[in-house]
């Protein structure tokens, strides 16, 4: 079906993770290849796309403040609609449904995480007059059938798996994004083939939980033999997320020692130090194991850069688990670690646990954490000063106009000066640099001419 969209503006606004971001891409493509020309602001938009988070109860307070700001706010003089349409998609869409544009009048149009493919008829529906809304819970499809348009032309989103089967009683994911669903190694193989032909250089595979890959197909995990295969492509570097400790398996450990484009970086969430908040999270491993994959990649790849998410103040957290959790982050010497304090989200389990911890305490504890993490993260980027490492160039820094941005195999924050008179190294383009510096978050280079 031909959907009369041809002429209007969208602008899209995401929050979240990373597949929230490849889902936004193909939105894009989407509806670029039925007409509509994407703009950067909601003023110039005929069309607002929210697609949503609702990991934390945050996540719901700004799509609110954000949808609220554009109730009254006028269309741009050449529009052809009488009303500016408004989209929420993604996990909130997934959870609220309908319930939406009954607290939000003025939102139009809902959509699920598994009705991406059905936006263009809801927009349509829209254009008409009613409101629209389409949550399936099930969808033979993934979002990757659609067209798209990545925001880079030399690194690409690559998901392999949506939805998740594990259930810790804090996430509402699973029952947002359903259950886990492979792709087959072929099908993402051959998209990896096309964009390594197309010029990427980074590819980051996608999933809530990558190391499960394939389970549901194959009848066990097969995501070692998706790196292999991600690897012959021929790409520069490859990186994925979201690793679970649990099913973190040998075999994939053992390829950060040996595959040629795998960057030396893993994230590997651990939300507790403590077995006992560790069991209460159904995270389904302990501390020691956790210390036991730590020591094996350290093994298998010195160096790595390791990141983690930690859940502070969880339901029932005593002092002793907290300072087990802080004496394991400690101990590992992460490069960045994502602290949360615990939201309560309806739905799941955890939201029904008793003895919440007091939001003060839970702060005190979140600030000490913090001050941890900010010293061994410096800590493992004064250890980079000195070194030379080949960088990929993203773009001009928002630090300084003079200077570019780039990511060094680690996934470290590289700024580099500018140096006039001399031709500097564009966008997509992998290039050697002297680290000279470092802060928490960031490193300083030089770049090193031939």
């Amino acid at each position: 079906m031909r959907y009369d969209l041809d002429g209007l503006t969208f602008c899209t606004q995401t929050f979240g993770c990373q597949m929230n971001k490849h889902d936004s891409e193909r939105i894009v493509g989407m509806l670029e290849s039925l007409g509509c020309a994407e703009v950067d602001s909601p003023d110039e938009a005929d069309i607002v796309i929210f697609m949503t988070c609702c990991v934390r109860e945050s996540a719901d307070t700004r799509l609110f403040g954000h949808v609220m700001s554009l109730k009254d706010q006028p269309l741009r003089a050449a529009s052809p609609l009488r009303k500016r349409i408004i989209a929420i998609g993604g996990c909130i869409g997934q959870r609220d449904g309908d319930a939406l544009t009954a607290q939000m009048p003025h939102v139009q149009v809902v959509f699920g995480t598994n009705t991406i493919h059905a936006l263009p008829h809801l927009l349509h529906e829209a254009m008409e007059g009613a409101s629209a809304s389409d949550i399936q819970e099930k969808s033979s499809l993934f979002s990757t059938d659609l067209p798209t348009h990545r925001k880079s032309s030399w690194a690409a989103w690559l998901p392999i798996t949506v939805g998740c089967d594990n259930f810790c009683t804090y996430c509402i994911v699973p029952h947002v994004r359903g259950r886990e669903r492979s792709r087959a190694l072929e099908d993402v193989a051959d998209e990896a083939r096309r964009y390594v032909r197309e010029g990427v250089r980074e590819i980051t595979l996608l999933g809530q939980n990558v190391n499960s890959y394939g389970r549901d197909l194959y009848g066990s995990p097969r995501f070692a033999d998706m790196l292999d295969a991600i690897d012959a492509t021929g790409v520069d570097r490859l990186r994925f997320a979201t690793s679970h400790p649990k099913d973190l398996s040998p075999e994939v450990i053992a390829r950060f020692g040996s595959l040629r484009s795998l960057m030396p970086a893993l994230h590997l969430p651990v939300q507790s130090g403590s077995d006992r908040i560790l069991e209460m999270m159904n995270r389904r491993y302990t501390r020691e194991h956790y210390r036991e994959l730590i020591a094996s990649l350290r093994r298998a790849c010195p160096g790595i850069a390791l990141s983690t998410d930690v859940i502070v103040g969880f339901p029932g957290e005593t002092e002793e688990d907290f300072q087990q959790t802080l004496d394991l982050i400690d101990e590992v010497g992460y490069h960045q670690v994502f602290t949360f304090i615990y939201s309560k989200r309806a739905g799941t389990p955890a939201a029904s646990f008793e003895d919440e911890i007091p939001r003060e305490v839970a702060q005190e504890r979140f600030d000490r954490l913090l001050a941890v993490v900010e010293t061994r993260a410096l800590e493992a980027n004064l250890a980079d000063v000195g070194s030379t490492v080949d960088v990929l160039i993203e773009g001009t820094s928002k630090k300084d106009a003079r200077a570019l941005t780039a990511k060094t195999p680690k996934g470290q924050t590289v700024h580099i000066p500018l140096e006039e008179g001399s031709t500097n190294p564009v966008p997509g383009e992998i290039a050697p640099v002297r680290i000279e510096g470092a802060k928490t978050w960031y490193l300083t280079g030089k770049l090193l001419r031939s």
